[in-house]
């Protein structure tokens, strides 16, 4: 499953430099699948939308530091726990219940993410 910042967040930034796949924002950033990754060309979301990893995405939140489902893999093949959750000074990265996701989906985003 992918980590959520809840609205218990401070934005404190401390999450944001710690996360290897850059799936972390400050509120009201857009974002794009190319932040911080090795990918190229058009990238499936999980909506099922297609789009080129370069485009800008709306922000997830305007007020609070958010992060992108499609992006993150809970520091799966990175570290041994979720780095953004580990520095959290008021433990508001918390894993998301809407997306339960296995071991191996993790990895293959990883992989994805990461060519």
């Amino acid at each position: 499953m992918a980590i959520m910042i809840t609205d218990e967040c401070i934005n404190c930034g401390a999450c944001e430099p710690e996360c290897p796949n850059n799936a972390i924002y400050e509120g009201g950033v857009e974002w794009a699948i190319s932040d911080g990754t090795e990918v190229d060309g058009r990238y499936a979301l999980e909506t099922g939308s297609v789009v080129g990893v370069n485009d800008k995405q709306q922000p997830i939140s305007d007020d609070l530091y958010y992060i992108v489902p499609d992006k993150c893999t809970e520091c799966v093949g990175f570290h041994e726990e979720p780095q953004c959750a580990a520095v959290c000074p008021v433990d508001c990265c918390v894993p998301d219940p809407e997306r339960e996701e296995s071991e191996d989906t993790l990895l293959a985003r990883k992989e994805r993410l990461h060519v």
